[in-house]
């Protein structure tokens, strides 16, 4: 345990007016939904890194031979060109939906930003706004 000097102490005279709280309280929401967009990004790139190791195989795949191709929870069997559309197609959407968390994320990272400026601002080291 880290001793610390009485100068050194928190002063704890700064005032947390209901406008603080409030800005306390948006820089908490913003983190949580920083993690989750973390968490689903994440996901999402393991989504894209095994729709390209789908696509590796059904490149080495037979054009006669019906494949099985999942579809959210179910398998199907359909013939290779349409399974390397919809291959297209999910890669497409996996993509898009990546960039839209990124660009959320990232909007996320900026109230946060802005936010912390202010606290430091008014309370110093009195609030610790780090993970």
């Amino acid at each position: 345990m880290r001793m610390v000097e009485q100068d050194q102490e928190n002063d704890d005279s700064t005032e947390v007016t209901w406008e603080d709280q409030q800005k306390i309280n948006l820089f908490s929401k913003l983190n949580t939904r920083m993690k989750g967009f973390e968490a689903k990004m994440e996901a999402a790139k393991q989504e894209k890194e095994a729709l390209d190791d789908l696509s590796t195989e059904l490149e080495l795949a037979d054009d006669t031979e019906s494949v099985l191709y999942r579809i959210g929870e179910t398998y199907l069997h359909m013939p290779l060109h349409r399974a390397l559309e919809r291959l297209e197609q999910d890669q497409a959407d996996l993509d898009a939906r990546f960039s839209k968390l990124l660009q959320s994320s990232q909007q996320c990272e900026t109230e946060m930003k802005q936010l912390k400026v202010t606290l430091y601002a008014k309370f110093g080291s009195a609030i610790n706004l780090d993970e």
